[in-house]
């Protein structure tokens, strides 16, 4: 009979890339807003890529679609406030700068500097 010598498996090391777009893409909702969210799907993508490649010698899939998950859904959040930002705009409807938090606390030292 053959006899087969067995190899041990190929030590799979994290994508590097794969770690920032996870990072990147959790740092978009609290730390670095759009930025975050841009670095997050350029990351991933790029990681996606690079796993791909690597026939099975680099992990991280799980990272790298967490990342990109994470930054689109941000920038998405951009994209649809800036939209209903400017169809209020459009349509004239203003919010009083009294609702605006503690605005009558610093209202002697901002309103000059609107002109009211």
């Amino acid at each position: 009979m053959g006899y087969q010598q067995q190899y041990p498996p190929a030590p799979t090391q994290s994508s590097a890339t794969a770690l920032i777009s996870l990072i990147a893409g959790i740092a978009s909702w609290f730390i670095v807003p759009v930025l975050g969210a841009i670095v997050a799907v350029i990351a991933g993508h790029m990681a996606k890529k690079d796993i791909r490649n690597s026939m099975g010698r680099i992990s991280g899939d799980g990272m790298a679609t967490i990342g990109l998950v994470l930054g689109y859904a941000h920038l998405a959040l951009v994209v649809i406030s800036a939209c209903v930002v400017a169809v209020l705009l459009i349509l004239g409807v203003s919010i009083p700068l009294c609702t605006v938090p503690f605005w009558n606390d610093y209202s002697y030292f901002i309103a000059p500097l609107l002109g009211f």
